[in-house]
């Protein structure tokens, strides 16, 4: 691999686009300000986040994970910031890995900050568009205590939901009472999410079935967070009741977002599984010099 030009790709789920930066042995570093340089839409490529394809043995973060997932995704998002977790990222990585010949239609595993997930990537359709991909999400966790998300003056209560990182979910009339998203809303209180938190402003729209707009930690306002749509399945059927332990069945339900729609289940042990799309749309060579991409 050149220092002087690095392979990258760009890709999307439900239009949650990243950088895919291939470095199998982990060679590169790739600091807050190179992050921020490569997500730059007008400087740079342009994207929600980067996505740093590792192989886990080669990454001091991923070792212990190694004999059960060879590849390690090393999320940042676009201010440079480390994440635990992003779920139209882990479908994108596993699309990469299709593409590059490291993965197969059927299962795979993939190592990541909030541990190890399984994706399954179906097979294509006749008309050879890609199959979809499904993630394991890991289990829901709902914290106790009173959460409130404020916008303009407007408050709403939240719940709280951790899917490997944080989420405050809100129920509001309208997806406009969010207001612009382009800074985070305030959430209080401050000790609930001491690393800052995901916000979504949440509206129903049939049988489960709702609809969602997201303020992402470090990002902003983006097009999808799957994470996110899986926090705000999760939220939406304890509100109306609908607990796969107690009902002994899964529960799924139908989550639009701005870049597309998602399909979210929980099953009765807890899991979340979350299928949607994921395109590679573009492949090339960055400068390195320019974005400050250096060997580690």
């Amino acid at each position: 691999m050149s220092t002087a030009q690095i392979a990258f790709l760009k890709g999307h789920g439900t239009e949650n686009d990243f950088v895919i930066i291939p470095d199998p042995e982990g060679r590169l570093e790739l600091s807050p300000d190179a992050v921020a340089r490569l997500c730059d839409r007008r400087a740079g490529i342009g994207a929600d986040g980067v996505l740093r394809v590792v192989r886990s043995a080669a990454h001091p973060e991923a070792r212990a994970m190694a004999d059960e997932a060879e590849w390690f995704m090393d999320y940042r998002n676009s201010d440079g910031s480390i994440a635990e977790m992003c779920g139209n990222g882990v479908r994108v990585f596993a699309r990469y890995l299709q593409r590059a010949g490291l993965a197969e239609e059927g299962d795979l595993a993939i190592a990541t900050r909030a541990g190890v997930r399984r994706a399954h990537i179906a097979k294509a359709g006749p008309d050879g568009e890609p199959g979809e991909v499904t993630t394991t999400m890991g289990r829901a966790v709902l914290p106790e205590g009173d959460v409130t998300v404020t916008v303009d003056g407007r408050s709403w209560p939240a719940r709280n939901v951790n899917m490997g990182n944080p989420h405050a979910v809100s129920f509001v009339d309208d997806l406009a009472d969010a207001g612009n998203l382009l800074s985070a809303p305030a959430v209080s209180p401050a000790s609930a999410y001491p690393d800052g938190t995901n916000v979504e402003f949440v509206v129903d729209r049939g049988p489960r079935h709702v609809e969602l707009r997201v303020h992402e930690r470090g990002s902003g306002e983006t097009r999808s967070c799957g994470t996110g749509a899986c926090a705000v399945m999760v939220a939406t059927a304890r509100r109306d009741g609908a607990d796969p332990a107690v009902l002994g069945h899964p529960v799924t339900y139908t989550v639009d977002v701005p870049g597309g729609r998602l399909v979210i289940s929980e099953r009765p042990d807890g899991t979340v599984e979350m299928t949607g799309p994921a395109v590679i749309v573009a492949e090339g060579v960055l400068d390195a010099a320019r974005f400050a991409v250096v060997p580690a």
